[in-house]
């Protein structure tokens, strides 16, 4: 074990990169030159990332990101996906220690071009997904395994969206606490079956269109492919929050979506690379769909746009009915 972070080096993760500088050059053995570091808009993570040059005496210089620090479950994610095989950007140097000081550190191959999320279609989707599929196959016979993630408060929420309904007047005041009241009749049932689904398998976390790139021809890194980003939020669970995730992102346009169905389009895929499609997953979208849609007032600071509420209640209105008799 490394020593503890020395005092001086700022609370800010992104002030990191490059105070450590030296020592990431010298963990790289010289071999990275012109570091740029870098923090985007949409940047969630608190790691610090940078574009470097990495000297490869086969292929010659070859164009990186630097991503530091990163926590256990993340390095190892990225490690696995990264060794050539996908569907993760191919990893050239890692480590756990960085000038005897304790964190995950990687330099991986940076990708050409704009996130898929920049030109949506049909196929943008089909590769996200596949991604996606292979990302469990391969976590799930190469990771090892963890604990869930706790349970939300889905009475405490429910709660606080009842609330935010009423106190924020938002469009549909009434109609929202209406069926806010609805499921909270049912909630705990709900709440019970959703804690019960099979939580064996691994689940990316924040998959979305803009955490999908692409390999182009030439590539000194491997052959043409979708390349799916950022491991920060994976963790173990039921695959049909991945795919709720990238249909709630949706529901207020969901003509963006090409026709594309996620939960079935993911089972679809997962089967073909031979992961499991456990459980009575239509089942559990819809109560997934549910508890997510019952909520959203509740991050009304994060999710408050009125055409994402207005299309949230849209989608409560349509299933609650199915899983709340």
């Amino acid at each position: 074990m490394g020593d503890p972070l020395p005092e001086g080096l700022g609370v800010d993760a992104h002030d990191l990169g490059p105070q450590l500088e030296p020592a990431l050059i010298d963990a790289a053995e010289g071999r990275l030159a012109d570091i740029r570091w870098f923090r985007t808009p949409w940047q969630r993570g608190g790691a610090a990332t940078a574009y470097a040059t990495l000297d490869d005496a086969t292929t010659g210089p070859r164009e990186v990101v630097i991503k530091l620090p990163i926590g256990p479950t993340e390095y190892r994610a990225t490690v696995a996906m990264g060794d050539g095989a996908g569907p993760g950007p191919c990893v050239a140097l890692h480590g756990m220690e960085i000038g005897g000081w304790d964190f995950g550190w990687v330099v991986m191959e940076r990708l050409p071009g704009e996130p898929a999320s920049r030109d949506l279609c049909k196929e943008s989707f089909e590769e996200l997904f596949r991604c996606a599929a292979v990302f469990a196959k391969r976590a799930g016979d190469s990771m090892p395994p963890r604990p869930p993630l706790p349970e939300w408060d889905w009475e405490g929420l429910l709660e606080k969206a009842r609330h935010a309904a009423r106190d924020n007047h938002i469009a549909h005041e009434g109609d929202w606490i209406d069926k806010i009241k609805h499921l909270q009749r049912g909630v705990a049932k709900v709440a019970a079956m959703w804690a019960s689904r099979p939580k064996t398998g691994w689940c990316h976390g924040d998959l979305h269109a803009g955490n999908l790139m692409f390999r182009t021809d030439g590539s000194p890194w491997g052959d043409p492919c979708g390349v799916l980003l950022d491991f920060a939020e994976c963790h173990i669970g039921h695959w049909v929050e991945d795919a709720v995730y990238v249909e709630r992102q949706f529901w207020a346009k969901p003509e963006l979506l090409h026709g594309v169905r996620p939960v079935s389009m993911l089972a679809k895929l997962r089967r073909e690379v031979g992961a499991e499609t456990d459980g009575d997953y239509a089942e559990l979208a819809a109560i997934r769909r549910v508890l997510m849609s019952a909520v959203a007032p509740a991050f009304i600071e994060r999710e408050g746009h009125p055409a994402y509420l207005e299309a949230a209640l849209g989608v409560l209105s349509k299933t609650l009915p199915t899983v709340v008799k």
